[in-house]
């Protein structure tokens, strides 16, 4: 029934691996102290992506203070629905270039991946709704805007003010968003929910400066012990997130197993995992918590005193239906509760992110379950996702009317934001046949 789609980008996948494997050159690092002109000239070569690929009014948005992100459109025949395709053109650090087994930004093949930093999240993303237009040969059956965000990576900071500027051009029925993954590699899924988030930098002070610690220890903590029994207080002896007041829920295990997991996250030999219900649950829909950092000093600095000031950033997920401010009061209200000893505690609130949760039962996401199905001869499933992106809620805040659709085409062993990160071929191949006929399934549902 597709058969002209397949057989065109199957033609049309060499173009499509060399645009990919142009953009993963461009270390386009949105994070500070990288340097901004890469992202910039990132978002000009999607640009100049968007144009060969017959996209109209091709240009960059900006603002001030801000990356730039990319924007262009089609127009589509009259009384068409109009989508909204997003993916970002920024990429995560590097981390430890010992840890990578090739150049983080030179692309290189291997057993039918593509490795390199932004291969799989998400310039993957870029490229699939690109070859998607390009598939349907001029013959666009809906009416296209694209958003190309430069800053997904550091949390979407100015998201809001771009959509104060650019709202009205911005507005669609449809907004895909291309920035998440399947279930297993070669078995497509939408993405049905996502995690919010909030963070805060907690420090505790003992003492006005450092002291002697064979002279003065014992009788006063030094505020790394305090800090490390605040630390210990997140969580019961399960592993449960220890918090009260926190929405949580269940979820179908999907049939993945503790030792598939294990393999997926690398856990060490030994390591056990922590909380309670199924993973998919512990994941998706409840509240996990993250030390993300320590300020203390280093070994190499130590001396024998006792540490007046700790800190640490403190990162909380928080589940479907969960209220972020709520979120916070209630994190804020334990961490000061479980601080000892009459220690000082300074609390500074930090980001924060609303849940989502979709509407997977819509005519829209029926017609994108069809196009996954075809496109990659598999079963669809449901999924959801741990992390937090940013760009949703604030399209939903933006354009209430609008239906969203996540997806993607990164997978288990994609390792994103992490060293070696890749990306499978065939399910990049897949993914864009499956959106070339979700373009052409939308148009016809139109007409």
């Amino acid at each position: 029934m597709y058969e002209d789609l397949s057989a065109f980008v199957d033609a049309d996948f060499a173009r499509t691996r060399g645009e990919l494997e142009d953009l993963v050159r461009i270390p386009s690092v949105s994070a500070a102290d990288f340097d901004a002109a890469e992202v910039k000239r990132s978002a000009e070569a999607a640009s100049e992506l968007l144009i060969k690929s017959g996209v109209s009014g091709v240009r960059l948005l900006e603002i001030e203070g801000a990356h730039p992100a990319v924007y262009g459109e089609i127009e589509g025949p009259p009384g068409a629905a109009t989508l909204l395709l997003y993916a970002h053109h920024d990429v995560q650090p590097p981390g430890p270039a010992a840890e990578w087994h090739t150049d983080p930004f030179q692309p290189t093949e291997r057993d039918g991946r593509l490795y390199g930093r932004g291969a799989a999240d998400d310039k993957a993303g870029i490229v699939m709704h690109a070859a998607a237009i390009r598939a349907q040969q001029g013959d666009l059956p809906v009416s296209v805007k694209v958003f190309f965000e430069g800053e997904e990576e550091v949390g979407s900071t100015n998201v809001e003010a771009f959509l104060d500027e650019y709202g009205d051009l911005l507005g669609a029925d449809v907004v895909v968003i291309a920035d998440s993954g399947n279930w297993r590699n070669g078995v497509p899924s939408l993405t049905t929910s996502l995690r919010g988030l909030v963070d805060v930098v907690v420090e505790v002070t003992t003492l006005d400066t450092a002291v002697h610690s064979g002279q003065f220890g014992g009788p006063i903590p030094d505020a790394i012990t305090v800090l490390s029994r605040v630390i210990a207080s997140l969580h019961d002896d399960e592993g449960n997130v220890a918090i009260s007041g926190l929405v949580s829920s269940d979820a179908d295990d999907l049939g993945l197993t503790d030792e598939e997991f294990r393999g997926q996250v690398g856990a060490v030999d030994g390591v056990e995992l922590i909380g309670s219900g199924t993973i998919t649950a512990r994941r998706w829909r409840k509240p996990s918590i993250s030390v993300l950092a320590i300020d203390a000093p280093s070994i190499s600095q130590a001396i024998n005193q006792i540490v007046p000031t700790a800190r640490a950033k403190i990162s909380m997920r928080i589940a479907p239906g969960q209220n972020p401010q709520d979120a916070m009061a209630f994190l804020v209200t334990h961490l000061e509760s479980a601080v000892p000893w009459g220690a000082r505690v300074t609390i500074t609130e930090g980001a924060s992110a609303e849940p989502y949760e979709a509407n997977a039962d819509g005519r829209i996401a029926k017609i994108f379950t069809e196009a996954l199905r075809a496109g990659y001869s598999n079963d669809v499933v449901e999924i959801g996702v741990g992390g937090s992106i940013p760009i949703v809620s604030a399209f939903q805040a933006a354009h209430p009317e609008a239906n969203i659709v996540l997806y993607g085409v990164a997978d288990p062993a994609s390792r994103t934001h992490a060293p070696n990160e890749s990306l499978s071929l065939q399910d990049l191949r897949n993914g864009i046949v499956s959106e070339a006929i979700a373009l052409r399934l939308l148009g016809a549902s139109t007409k």
